[in-house]
């Protein structure tokens, strides 16, 4: 089989054109202007073999992302599996609104610290490291398997974040060094069980995407329990669904913060919601 009919073959089975050059040159190791001045080139049957199998998941719509591998969030390329959820742009809204506050706000704090609670692959907490060297960044998780990429990819990327092991404010009852914090982000669960859209979601892990309370349980339990951990006047951010932010502005508002504001994201949805800690 030549390239460009193992091209037209995904095509046929419902890959689109992107996808499939980027999966055939993903096994190639070759880029996709290769792939165009070598349509003619045989493959390899082994190499025929890792692209038929990569083929048939993408057209059974497994993300992209764990097909090879990794993901670019906010300027970093991240190792993903399907023990996290991929990072999407949308989220890099509450990366940029909280750097925003650490270079506005917290500016004078010498150190700020910071928390993301339900990290998954890293993403939020490595973004912010990087990008804010002078924070100390904290980072929780519940999922043994998705803190183990987010401890792999901060590693590989030489980014010094504190990884913290347990549900939500509790994997912070092990850690005896853990301060009060500045500020703190989060992209829970908030997708009710009943929502249709997790139909196209059946790839990632549903605890990472499904939460009670039509979808706001976890956005409540941790709004309640921040004034345990967050520094009187710090900033708690949540990523959210685009009709809940009215929803996540009262749990704020009743949970005793003010300032309480919602950004929008790249497509102009209402996606993040946060506010000041008042005391």
């Amino acid at each position: 089989m030549t390239v460009d009919a193992a091209l037209r073959d995904a095509r046929s089975r419902g890959v689109e054109r992107l996808d499939a050059h980027l999966l055939l040159s993903h096994v190639l190791g070759q880029s996709r202007a290769w792939l165009l001045a070598h349509g003619g080139d045989a493959l390899s049957s082994d190499q025929a073999a890792a692209f038929d199998g990569l083929v048939a998941r993408r057209a059974a719509g497994e993300p992209f992302a764990y097909l090879v591998g990794e993901r670019e969030f906010h300027g970093l390329t991240l190792a993903v599996s399907d023990a996290v959820l991929v990072p999407r742009p949308d989220t890099e809204t509450l990366v940029d609104w909280a750097l925003e506050l650490l270079r506005g706000k917290l500016r004078d704090v010498d150190a700020p610290t910071v928390l993301d609670l339900g990290t998954g692959s890293g993403a939020i907490a490595l973004a912010l490291k990087n990008a804010a060297p002078r924070a100390r960044v904290w980072a929780g998780e519940r999922s043994g398997g998705a803190l183990a990429v987010a401890r792999e990819n901060a590693q590989r990327l030489s980014l010094d974040v504190h990884f913290a092991h347990g549900d939500w404010w509790d994997a912070l009852a092990g850690e005896p060094e853990a301060p009060a914090f500045d500020l703190v982000v989060s992209n829970p669960p908030y997708i009710a069980a009943d929502d249709p859209h997790l139909a196209a979601l059946t790839h990632e892990p549903l605890s990472a995407l499904v939460a009670g309370d039509e979808g706001l349980a976890d956005i409540r339990r941790i709004a309640q329990g921040a004034s345990g951990r967050l520094r009187a006047g710090g900033w708690l951010l949540f990523e959210h669904g685009w009709e809940q932010g009215a929803a996540v502005q009262a749990i704020l508002q009743r949970s005793g913060f003010g300032e309480v504001s919602t950004r929008v994201d790249i497509e102009g949805r209402a996606r993040c919601t946060g506010g000041r800690l008042v005391g």
